[in-house]
C-alpha cells in the first residue's frame, strides 16, 4: 500500500502536540497536550474497571479531550470512592498547569491493582513531566517510556497517510502491554493522535474498526485487564477532513487499522518472558467470527504456546484449540501449515495427516519452530471467512515474573 508510509519521529509529526514523559524509580507519568481535540476511547470489558477508565469514560462523551495524564506504577484499581477523587485530583493539577478545563482532562493508569494511588511521588513525577513537555522524538519516546511497566521497550508508530483525494495526513501512537494480555483488549493503553479533521460520531467509529483488527486481537496470556484503554484524538491541525459524504475516507481507515496492528503486534513480541512471536491466520472459515474464534484460540492455548518455546510442532495441539474454539469445523478438510521467515509446510492437508514421526514434512516442522517467528496458517475451506491473531509463547520467566510481580 503505497499510499501509507512509516515515518520517524513518533508524537513529534503531529503539529500542535505537545508530549513528555519523566520516572522517578517504578513509577512514571506522561502528559500529552492535543488541544480541542475530538476523541472517543475503547475500554476494557472486565466487571472489575479501575478508577481512571470510569473517570475517562464520562470525558470522552463529551466529545473534546484537551490533555492525557498517564501513570505507571499503580493501576488505581479497587480503591473505592478514594480512587475517583485521586483522578481529579490529577486533573485538577493538570487543569492548573495547562490551563485548560478539568471536562477536557482524562486520565489513565497502570501498574498494581489494590493500591492507593502514592499521590506525593505521583504529584512529584507529573510536575517534572510538566516542566519537560514538548513536540520532539525525544518527547514522544519519553512518553512512551514512562507508561511502561513489565514492558522491555517502549513502542511507538507513526504513518502518514494519502488520502483518496491526493491531500496527506498523520497519524501517531504510543502504547504499553506485556502482560496480562487477552482478547477485548489486553493490560495495555493506546494512545492516537491524527491532525486529521474527524467528527466525533466518525472517530468512534474509527478507533473500534481498528481495535477490532489489532488490539483485540492479541494474546499473551489470556487474562483481561481492569484498565485497558484506548484513546484516540484528532487535533484537526492540517485542516482536512477525512470524513466525506458521511464516509471515513478509506485510505485513512487503512492506514489507523495498520498503525494499531503495528502497535498490537509490538506488545505481543514483548509478551512478559516471551522468546518467540506467533502470528495465526485463519482463513476459509464459515465467517469471519468464526475466523477470529479460531485464530484466538489458538495464540491463546497453553498448550501450543509452551510447544513453542520448546520448539515442538505438536499440531494436535492446534486442532484441539480450533475445536473448541466455538466456530464450526470439519477435520475432515481442514489444512494446518506451519511456517517462518524463509519456508513453510503442511502439517495436514484437507484433513489429510502429513506430519508423521521421521517423515520429511515432520523434520521441516521442527526446523521452524526452532525460529523466533512462529506462523501458523489454517484453511478451514468452510467459507469467506479470515482473520489473523498475534501472541507469543509461554515460558519459565513469564511465570517468575508474575511470581514476583508485587514482591
Amino acid at each position: 500500500m503505497n499510499y501509507i508510509r512509516e515515518v520517524d519521529g513518533g508524537f513529534s509529526i503531529i503539529k500542535n502536540l505537545k508530549v513528555s514523559g519523566a520516572r522517578e524509580g517504578k513509577y512514571g507519568v506522561s502528559v500529552i497536550l492535543c488541544e480541542n481535540s475530538t476523541a472517543s476511547a475503547v475500554f476494557t470489558t472486565n466487571k472489575v474497571v479501575a478508577a481512571p477508565v470510569t473517570y475517562t469514560k464520562n470525558v470522552v462523551e463529551n466529545g473534546i479531550v484537551s490533555a492525557v495524564v498517564v501513570n505507571s506504577g499503580n493501576a488505581n484499581c479497587f480503591t473505592g470512592q478514594q480512587g475517583i477523587e485521586d483522578c481529579r485530583r490529577i486533573v485538577d493539577l493538570a487543569s492548573k498547569e495547562l490551563d485548560i478545563p478539568a471536562s477536557e482532562i482524562a486520565v489513565c493508569s497502570t501498574g498494581v491493582i489494590g493500591r492507593e494511588m502514592p499521590m506525593d511521588i505521583i504529584s512529584d513525577v507529573f510536575h517534572e513531566s510538566i516542566s519537560k513537555l514538548g513536540n520532539t522524538s525525544k518527547n514522544s519516546l519519553d512518553a512512551a517510556s514512562a507508561i511502561m511497566t513489565t514492558d522491555t521497550f517502549p513502542k511507538e508508530e507513526a504513518l502518514e497517510v494519502t488520502l483518496n483525494t491526493g491531500e496527506i495526513v498523520r497519524i501517531a501512537g504510543i502504547t504499553k502491554g506485556s502482560g496480562m494480555i487477552a482478547p477485548n483488549m489486553a493490560t495495555m493503553l493506546a494512545f492516537i493522535v491524527t491532525d486529521a479533521v474527524i467528527p466525533k460520531k466518525h472517530i468512534n467509529e474509527a478507533i473500534k474498526t481498528a481495535a477490532g483488527l489489532s488490539f483485540n486481537m492479541i494474546v499473551v496470556d489470556g487474562d483481561e485487564s481492569t484498565n485497558d484503554s484506548c484513546l484516540m484524538m484528532a487535533n484537526g491541525a492540517s485542516g482536512i477532513n477525512v470524513v466525506k459524504n458521511n464516509e471515513i475516507d478509506s485510505n485513512f481507515q487503512q492506514a489507523l487499522n495498520q498503525l494499531c496492528i503495528n502497535l498490537a503486534k509490538k506488545m505481543a513480541r514483548d509478551g512478559e518472558g516471551a522468546s518467540k512471536f506467533i502470528e495465526a491466520n485463519v482463513r476459509g472459515a464459515k465467517t469471519s467470527d468464526d475466523a477470529k474464534l479460531a485464530a484466538k484460540s489458538i495464540i491463546t492455548s497453553p498448550l501450543f504456546k509452551s510447544a513453542v518455546f520448546g520448539g515442538d510442532p505438536n499440531w494436535g495441539r492446534i486442532v484441539s484449540a480450533i475445536g473448541y474454539s466455538g466456530c464450526d469445523l470439519n477435520p475432515d478438510i481442514v489444512t494446518i501449515a506451519i511456517a517462518d521467515e524463509t519456508e513453510d509446510v503442511d502439517l495436514v492437508k484437507n484433513g489429510e495427516i502429513l506430519a508423521f514421526e521421521d517423515t520429511p514434512y515432520l523434520k521441516t516442522a521442527e526446523k521452524i519452530m526452532q525460529s523466533k517467528n512462529i506462523i501458523v496458517n489454517i484453511d478451514m475451506a468452510l467459507g469467506d471467512g479470515e482473520a489473523t491473531a498475534w501472541g507469543c509463547d509461554l515460558t519459565y520467566d513469564y511465570v517468575k515474573i508474575n511470581a514476583e510481580y508485587t514482591t
